[in-house]
């Protein structure tokens, strides 16, 4: 048995980490009991990614794991309290979720321009309502964040004729699927030109309230938006307010700023605007993806290579090579 202790913050269903017997010495630790095992496991696998325990049982000095994973391409939940710890390498989920949740945003373009919602309903009610609906061919989107999940998300709406143009941190000429990648300085200049808006970006400071009333003010009454990175990055209230007023012409939502979406919030009643519940990349099979990932980097770990996805603490993502 290997001296190597490997803690697992468990969420169910568990992972499946029959690969790593005889290798490591697995632990397993709740929100309750973690900061108590934190100071002797040598690497920490963040399974309940949806979980701040991390954040709150992260040892300010002592013995700290030298390697923390999280089955998550977000790392907001573990910064900036891992930050202060330069010789934990931290590592994410990169690559697992980048074509599902190109297909779902993919998905929701067409439902909402070929009002799929309305269709329903008036199957619903035994109507036959004849309507004209929107052609997605000769469109153009905005997709803010342009790591791996964003690029996907840019060529699969390509695939569906729509023009995108590509956002990122730092501006880029030359690109080889988008021709060119624009800065964060731009988008306040794109956002008039776009019927999609897809925000996919990380969250950093930068990025918090990213969309807010002066975002949604530059958008065209035809515009929708669609929010696939994290629920910080809206402005809630402000995107109420643009929907109910007709400023934008709808949107759709799969994360939020309070996660589970309370019964009671007014964002459920809000016209224009889908709701899904955080699954955007929650395909079948998806938990054995995340764990059959970890254990390949584990065998990296174990064979003194370089780890894959280490995330850049100063930025908050994996730098794009």
């Amino acid at each position: 048995m290997s001296d190597t202790c490997l803690l697992v913050l468990d969420a169910d269903p568990l992972p499946r980490l029959d690969r790593l017997a005889g290798r490591a010495r697995v632990v397993h630790a709740d929100a309750d009991s973690l900061a108590e095992q934190l100071p002797a496991a040598d690497v920490l696998l963040v399974w309940d990614f949806l979980s701040d325990a991390v954040k709150h049982a992260w040892p300010g000095r002592g013995p700290r794991p030298r390697w923390v994973h999280t089955p998550s391409a977000g790392v907001d939940r573990l910064l900036p309290e891992l930050a202060a710890s330069p010789e934990t390498y931290l590592t994410n989920a990169r690559g697992v979720f980048d074509q599902p949740i190109a297909e779902y945003v993919a998905g929701l373009v067409l439902a909402m321009a070929k009002d799929f919602r309305g269709s329903w309903e008036l199957h619903r009610q035994r109507q036959w309502r004849h309507r004209e609906t929107m052609r997605v061919g000769g469109t153009r989107a905005v997709v803010v964040g342009s790591g791996p999940i964003g690029r996907a998300i840019g060529r699969t709406l390509m695939a569906l004729g729509v023009s995108v143009d590509l956002v990122g941190r730092t501006e880029r000429s030359g690109d080889p699927e988008f021709g060119r990648v624009h800065g964060n300085v731009a988008l306040g200049g794109l956002l008039g030109r776009a019927d999609w808006v897809v925000c996919v970006a990380p969250l950093t400071e930068e990025s918090r309230g990213l969309f807010d009333a002066a975002a949604f003010a530059r958008m065209k009454p035809e515009a929708r938006f669609i929010n696939v990175g994290r629920g910080q990055h809206v402005i809630e209230k402000d995107l109420v307010d643009a929907l109910n007023e007709h400023r934008i012409a709808g949107a759709a939502l799969d994360v939020f700023a309070q996660e589970p979406l309370a019964a009671e919030s007014e964002l459920w009643e809000v016209p224009g605007l889908l709701i899904s519940p955080h699954m955007s990349g929650d395909t079948i099979g998806w938990r054995d993806d995340l764990a059959e990932q970890f254990l390949d980097n584990f065998d990296r770990w174990e064979a003194g290579e370089p780890l894959l996805n280490v995330v850049d603490k100063g930025l908050g993502y994996v730098p794009s090579t």
